[in-house]
């Protein structure tokens, strides 16, 4: 590579347009293409061939691999061809193939990735999703457009998440899973039209959440998917019952919160599962 600057290193075979911001200790690779409206972070690396257009800024540190292409036009037939963008947050690792769309004029012009993101091969993030921080996408997972992601999320390989749903905190989606509606925060959803299977104990174990705490989630769990009478009336009766223990007050949120449909669970037994 040759040196552009003390800091900055661009390979002479790459392509930045002109307007295009580079940060300090920033490393372009070979055959990567950059466009007018770019921002790249201090100290991001693009390994070789990655191509980013748009109006799209890469924070600081992030790494992008190969065939990466991030900031292209939304996949949206609404689409009129605005300014609309893509930010993608610090010390991201985008791996190969991984493609990101800008957003539409009709939702907020937005697509957004927040810190610590770990997305795998062939990972694709929609028109205006909203990702949280410290998600991890294994490979060939999907968004589909104006899909919201809460902070330490876990994507297993080849989930296809429908589009507006959200992913509640912590939650974790099984492998070959599709998501057809809104899953609560720290759940675990599993299928081919997914359902709740459980709660995701071990994401919140390693997050270090006390015994109780845990135990109150999965109590709150089992008393409002598998408790006596209507689904809506136990809502608040639940949320009341467990009002003292803020990670129920959270998921409680999330839910009334929701404009549509909520995956369901499905009763195998055990609401904390370690599976």
């Amino acid at each position: 590579m040759t040196q552009a600057s003390a800091e900055t290193r661009i390979d002479p075979t790459a392509r930045i347009e002109a307007g295009a911001a580079i940060g300090e200790g920033a490393q372009i690779g070979p055959y990567c293409t950059i466009g007018p409206h770019v921002a790249i972070g201090d100290g991001c690396r693009l390994v070789a061939h990655v191509n980013v257009t748009g109006h799209t800024t890469i924070g600081p540190r992030t790494v992008i691999h190969p065939f990466a292409s991030l900031g292209s036009p939304p996949q949206s037939f609404s689409y009129r061809g605005g300014p609309t963008c893509l930010t993608v947050g610090a010390d991201c690792d985008i791996r190969e193939n991984v493609t990101m769309n800008t957003g539409t004029e009709d939702d907020h012009g937005l697509t957004q990735v927040g810190n610590n993101c770990f997305l795998m091969v062939g990972t694709h993030i929609g028109h205006d999703c909203t990702v949280g921080n410290n998600v991890v996408f294994a490979n060939n997972t999907m968004l589909g457009g104006h899909v919201s992601v809460g902070d330490k999320v876990v994507f297993g390989g080849n989930v296809a998440v429908r589009q507006f749903v959200r992913i509640g905190e912590g939650a974790m989606i099984v492998g070959m899973s599709g998501v057809r509606a809104d899953v609560i925060p720290f759940g675990m959803a599993q299928g081919p039209l997914a359902f709740l299977v459980g709660l995701n104990v071990v994401g919140m174990r390693r997050r270090g959440l006390s015994k109780a705490d845990i135990h109150g989630v999965r109590d709150a769990y089992r008393d409002l998917f598998f408790g006596e009478g209507e689904f809506r009336a136990r809502i608040e009766r639940v949320a009341a019952a467990h009002a003292s223990n803020a990670l129920v007050n959270r998921m409680f949120e999330f839910i009334r919160a929701g404009k549509r449909p909520l995956t369901m669970a499905i009763n195998r037994g055990e609401a904390d599962t370690d599976a």
